[in-house]
């Protein structure tokens, strides 16, 4: 099996042609948009347009998935260590932009404005940690996976068991949001309850990564954010041409800005878009405290330093993450644009005499929104239900004529409901769906096959039997996956949190429990495993007491109220205070108890030198 699927799906005549094979994919895409939008002006239901756009793409990934099949170890955890940097910089981009990224950042800008900028400077700035500290190191050392490292730096399964359980707790928290986001896009544009739309978008995951692992993920991921970037780009340019006739809407932000601001003022908003630590709580300190704690995270996530592991070279890692940057760049770089185009959009809406009675005739994608969860749309304190609903709420308070402020989107939805909020044709409103769903389902691809890969290979392989064979080892995988799977589309069914929100706590679990060990890892030869394990235990103890007893309290029932916050700090900052504890208790141990031998202090030495072989080989049959 192995050798028959490396020459289709991952071997030589597939990457020395993966530039027309992909042209190729990317013309058929752009294809299926126009006809899609012929079948719209054909009278076809915007349902079907719908289920069309979501099903063509997901069997797309699926034939992808199937045609990567692969028997071989080598193949299925790091792709055969041959993926050319630019498309494993598309394919990180892809991993990257979860439904964080496309669903909720453009979402939370919307409402934060200012403020909500620390997602982007945390997010875009990590990479350059990832440059700069960790990616290069770790191909060069060789491992299938962060807890490898971990085990062969510091000698011993306890450093490897802890990477486990900081990998699985952040991973995890991860991969709900990303299916919480397939559940969400799958109610809107299939009319499916939630609860069963979760279930949807999991069948989707995993038939992308079940099969083929990292070479299935990484062909997939490239494809995924082809869809997606297509996705994003075109209703903001297309609200940028019609509102100030310039096709560029990064360079055209500030003109939208300016609109927002006047119209602001005109309907007697106080706090401005642009006005800086007013909004949702974000001083200055939980600011700045965000950008750090996503930053370190990015450095820190397993899912994303697995992707570098799938280079031919350290080299080909290094300018890997410069394509990354890249490929991340042209969406954060948009989003900004498309939070103010949308918010301009919405003041519009209102400045054109919104009323309680007129709202389903003047916005009707409102209450198509609200009747796929009436948790997304509220006007005057209610759920937007009905007409009737919206009426009475507002007859409660007094209102006659809708202000911005008697309207409350919920930050997911944003993105999603633009190009109906600015009256774009239903075939970009489904075209986005597509895009939102390939950034969900390439993030969770990479999310649950880390999971997947550091159960079955750390625990199973490393811990319970080292002579299990080949077949046995990428069954087990593959079962995990499945299990680990829908066990996070159970969590994500109960709506634990938003998206940004569930995002931003993996990152801080990560932050905590692992950027200490990984950096002093390679940084600093005296660190030892005592130092190393006591560290991470620290770290990442501070990070979920913290980040669980304010979210949730002492029990999950409520009867217990919710811890108040240390100085202000909001939990998705969590890190804050797990990631000083756990360098300061990792260094203070390592210097009290023995430093590690004369050979692992060669080795450390031997892996900051930029060129030369993998230092380690595992086993492959």
């Amino acid at each position: 099996m192995a050798n028959t699927t490396s020459t289709t799906a991952g071997g030589g005549d597939f990457t020395s042609n993966l530039g027309r094979i992909y042209g190729i994919y990317t013309g058929g895409f752009i294809a299926f948009i126009i006809l899609m939008a012929i079948l719209s002006a054909m009278g076809v239901e915007n349902v079907v347009i719908g289920y069309l756009f979501m099903g063509f793409t997901i069997v797309i990934y699926a034939v992808i998935g199937v045609l990567s099949r692969t028997m071989h170890v080598g193949e299925y955890y790091v792709a055969g260590r041959r993926v050319p940097a630019l498309y494993n910089g598309m394919a990180t981009g892809a991993d990257w932009m979860s439904a964080a990224s496309f669903i909720g950042m453009a979402g939370s800008l919307y409402l934060l404005g200012y403020d909500g900028l620390g997602f982007v400077l945390g997010w875009t700035g990590g990479y350059v940690l990832v440059a700069i500290l960790v990616a290069p190191y770790l191909r060069k050392f060789g491992a299938y996976t962060v807890p490898d490292f971990l085990s062969a730096r510091y000698g011993g399964n306890l450093a490897r068991f802890i990477g486990v359980i900081v990998l699985f707790s952040c991973s995890f928290t991860y991969v709900v949001a990303q299916i919480f986001g397939t559940g969400l896009i799958s109610a809107r544009f299939l009319g499916i309850d939630f609860n069963v739309a979760v279930y949807v978008g999991l069948a989707g995951i995993l038939v992308c990564s079940m099969l083929g692992g990292m070479r299935a993920v990484t062909w997939t991921q490239v494809a995924q954010y082809i869809v997606l970037i297509i996705a994003y780009l075109i209703p903001v340019i297309w609200m940028s041409t019609v509102k100030t006739g310039v096709p560029i809407p990064q360079l055209m932000q500030g003109q939208a800005l300016a609109n927002i601001t006047a119209l602001e003022t005109a309907q007697g908003i106080t706090v401005h878009h642009v006005t800086p630590f007013v909004h949702g709580g974000y001083d200055a300190k939980n600011y700045f405290l965000l950008i750090l704690c996503l930053m370190v995270g990015t450095a820190s996530l397993p899912h994303v330093l697995m992707r570098y592991f799938t280079t031919p070279s350290v080299r080909e890692a290094r300018v890997s993450v410069a394509w990354s940057l890249l490929f991340i760049f042209i969406l954060y770089f948009t989003a900004p644009a498309y939070a103010a185009f949308a918010k301009w959009t919405m003041l519009d809406l209102v400045a054109s005499g919104l009323t309680p009675e007129n709202i389903a005739e003047k916005a009707g994608w409102m209450m198509r929104w609200a009747a796929a969860d009436n948790t997304l749309v509220q006007i005057c304190g209610k759920a937007a239900t009905d007409t009737a609903a919206i009426v009475a709420a507002c007859a409660e308070k007094g209102v006659t004529a809708l202000s911005f402020a008697d309207i409350n989107l919920n930050a997911d939805m944003i993105v999603l409901a633009t190009p109906e909020m600015a009256g774009m044709p239903y075939v970009i409103s489904g075209l986005v769906a597509a895009g939102g769903l390939a950034a969900a389902l390439s993030t969770a691809d990479g999310l649950l096959l880390a999971i997947a890969n550091a159960l079955s290979h750390d625990i199973y392989y490393k811990m319970i039997d080292q002579n299990a064979p080949t077949s046995r080892r990428l069954i087990v995988s593959r079962i995990l996956l499945v299990m680990v799977a829908v066990l996070a589309a159970y969590v994500a069914s109960t709506k634990p949190s938003d998206i940004l929100s569930m995002v931003s706590w993996a990152f801080s679990l990560a932050a905590g429990g692992l950027f200490p060990a990984l950096v002093l890892g390679v940084w600093w030869k005296r660190a030892n495993s005592a130092g190393a394990v006591a560290g991470m235990i620290a770290g990442f103890g501070i990070t979920i007491f913290y980040l669980v007893m304010t979210q949730y309290g002492a029990d999950f029932d409520k009867a217990t109220p919710n811890m108040e916050l240390w100085w202000g700090v909001k939990n998705i900052s969590s890190a804050a205070f797990g990631l000083p504890v756990g360098f300061a208790v990792m260094i203070i141990v390592s210097l009290l108890t023995r430093a590690p031998s004369r050979a692992m202090q060669d080795f450390i030495e031997e892996i900051r030198v930029p060129r030369g072989k993998q230092m380690m080989e595992e086993k492959t049959a």
